[in-house]
């Protein structure tokens, strides 16, 4: 089986997302790079709110969560509902909250 070409955001968020390397100037690139990343929570949480509100209106249209699983790429149904309902995958281990010394 064939593995899908991605959608056109998919390949233009990575595409923005490769051009830091294209930044030629080390200090122009780290801080650009940063700026992306103090955003990105916010885009993050939008992104999450859009994929769940797009479940619900799969589930409310009548599918099952087996068939939503099936469609966002073979999940399980049990994600499928997690997603439903707003919970996060797995957990990331906790940070250290002693941070090590800065030269």
């Amino acid at each position: 089986m064939a593995e899908e070409e991605p959608p056109e955001e998919v390949l233009r968020l990575v595409e923005a997302v490769d051009a830091f390397d294209g930044i030629e100037d080390d200090v122009a690139c780290a801080l650009a790079v940063t700026r992306a990343l103090e955003a990105w929570p916010d885009h993050h949480s939008r992104l999450r709110q859009l994929r769940q509100d797009r479940v619900n209106r799969m589930r409310d249209a009548g599918k099952t969560w087996a068939q939503i699983g099936r469609e966002l790429g073979g999940i399980s149904a049990a994600r499928a509902q997690q997603i439903g309902s707003g919970l996060r995958g797995s957990k990331r281990p906790k940070k250290k909250t002693e941070e090590p010394p800065v030269d």
